[in-house]
């Protein structure tokens, strides 16, 4: 059956009935009056009140929307009142991939989750898109990871003079470098595209990065993420999201870098792990050198701009419970959830990048900002919407066979349909029920109405000097525990969910390495 009578459902319809392996029943319009009209040899069979009657005569039915340039809002309607149905929803990709002629039989979707958050994107800021990025030479570290690469796509599409894609991962950095390469060759951008192998915790690497391409702009995106894994390797967690961190943002002050971004997380708010502490130690060393460029800068150098972003999840990211929920769905089940009533702050990726990019342009030294995830979701109801708009039923809900707009009081379980079952796991190591955007109360709006900026506490640049040591001191002895320890010390708000699960912690025991030595130090040899 097709949703939408329209210019889109027409050319659907004419394609479909050409193809033996589905028979096209009609269409369905909410427009009242296009009921019984023929179109194309396809009877409108309705209004969406006639799904419910329909799939009971037909059993097996899919959905196919048709209506590619509707609002997010409405269509997340659609989708909402299709929830209960126990139909196959499917979508057309976008009008411009269906007149350019590029749709393909495997082009017809399943439901994309952004349909279900209902988010209206927000037409960006030209001005703020191209400030930090045009004509300049830009660096972006963990550039095949999910942020790291659509911050790549973007920042092309804005014409920087030199592109440099810092990543540790061979296979990743090679994909994001022959996408970036077709991409120029084929719109002759002109932008000329490095691909640097590298860690972020290999200090002179970074800084002869930095100095080989005179860096201009940096995003600051590489780090370890997966919040168990992490947990159970908390050193390096540390070493490359927290020192990291400090390597790339103190190299940006000494090569007189215009702009540094950090791209950082919910989970560094009162964090429950050290994957999100790790994450705001990263913020809280950056609010320090902001803090010493602030008080120190003189009228010869360039002011490097310190700038963090801090957003919740992004769909589809290598990290995302969405391509696990489509696998498990595809399977026939069970479909795997930690908690009944663990939520999460959802974005997409593009949008994602984009805001990280204007806030970037905004920052003025040492900002925080924060970008406007919506409301949270819970993970369990969006399994539940993923089951049911795939045709299927969660094992115990009724799903709606009543044929009657105004109430769904009416339910029963249809034998015919399909179930799949929902298993509640358990938290996993350093996960907590619900995620947080803001440490204090202290927030303001800015000139973007989705991003905002938080007024959060930090410590003063001698006393991060001093942490910094004790950080220092505590990753040489390569111990976990002592590596926790100073966590809880400086993270405000941190309260660890687990007790010390690193693999590498006792009984294993090694021999201590000499202390790192500062940047200052190895440039002075």
């Amino acid at each position: 059956m097709i949703y939408g009578a329209g210019s889109a459902g027409i050319w659907l319809a004419a394609w479909r009935a050409q193809n033996n392996e589905t028979q096209v029943l009609g269409f369905i319009d909410d427009d009242e009056r296009l009921k019984k009209h023929w179109i194309q040899n396809f009877k409108v069979l309705g209004t969406r009140s006639a799904i419910v009657k329909l799939r009971k005569k037909h059993g097996g039915l899919t959905v196919l929307l048709a209506m590619p340039t509707i609002s997010q809002t409405d269509k997340k309607s659609i989708l909402t009142y299709l929830e209960d149905k126990a139909v196959n929803v499917r979508t057309l990709p976008s009008m411009d991939d269906l007149v350019s002629g590029r749709f393909k039989v495997s082009d017809l979707l399943a439901v994309d989750i952004d349909d279900l958050l209902g988010r209206e994107s927000v037409v960006p800021n030209a001005a703020l898109l191209s400030a930090a990025i045009t004509d300049k030479n830009v660096l972006v570290t963990g550039a095949g990871g999910s942020i790291g690469s659509e911050l790549c796509r973007q920042i092309l599409s804005l014409k920087p003079k030199t592109l440099v894609l810092f990543d540790h991962s061979e296979y990743n950095l090679y994909q994001i470098d022959k996408e970036l390469e077709r991409h120029c060759a084929a719109i002759d951008c002109g932008v000329d595209i490095k691909a640097i192998l590298g860690s972020v915790v290999n200090e002179a690497r970074v800084r002869d990065v930095l100095e080989a391409f005179s860096i201009h702009t940096i995003y600051h995106g590489a780090a370890y993420k997966h919040v168990p894994l992490v947990e159970y390797n908390v050193c390096e967690g540390v070493s490359t999201n927290f020192f990291g961190t400090y390597f790339v943002a103190k190299a940006a002050l000494d090569f007189n870098v215009e702009n540094f971004v950090l791209v950082s997380t919910d989970k560094a708010v009162r964090p429950t792990n050290v994957m999100g502490a790790s994450k705001r130690m990263a913020e809280l060393v950056v609010q320090g050198l902001a803090q010493r460029v602030s008080e120190n800068n003189s009228g010869s150098r360039v002011k490097t701009h310190f700038t963090m972003v801090r957003f919740g999840n992004v769909l589809g990211s290598s990290g995302s419970v969405i391509p696990l929920f489509q696998k498990q769905i595809e399977s026939g089940g069970p479909v795997t959830v930690t908690h009944p009533d663990i939520t999460r702050f959802f974005m997409t990726i593009p949008e994602a990048a984009q805001l990280v990019i204007q806030a970037g342009s905004m920052g003025l030294g040492g900002d925080v900002f924060v970008l406007d995830m919506g409301e949270p979701v819970k993970i369990s109801d969006l399994a539940k919407k993923m089951i049911h708009l795939s045709g299927y039923v969660v094992e115990g809900v009724e799903i709606n066979t009543n044929t009657n707009t105004n109430t769904n009081t009416n339910t029963n379980t249809n034998t015919n349909t399909n179930t799949i079952t929902i298993d509640y796991t358990g938290l996993r190591d350093g996960e907590k029920l619900y995620e947080e955007l803001l440490i204090g109360d202290n927030v303001q709006g800015t000139a973007h109405p989705k991003i905002m900026t938080a007024d959060e506490v930090s410590y003063p640049w001698p006393e991060m000097e001093r942490i910094l040591k004790q950080f220092q001191m505590a990753l040489s002895e390569r111990d976990s525990h002592k590596v926790r320890e100073c966590l809880k010390q400086y993270v405000v708000g941190f309260t660890p969910q687990c007790a010390n699960e690193d693999l590498m912690a006792e009984p294993v025991r090694v021999k201590p390495m000499k202390p790192l030595t500062s940047i200052e130090s190895r440039v002075k040899k």
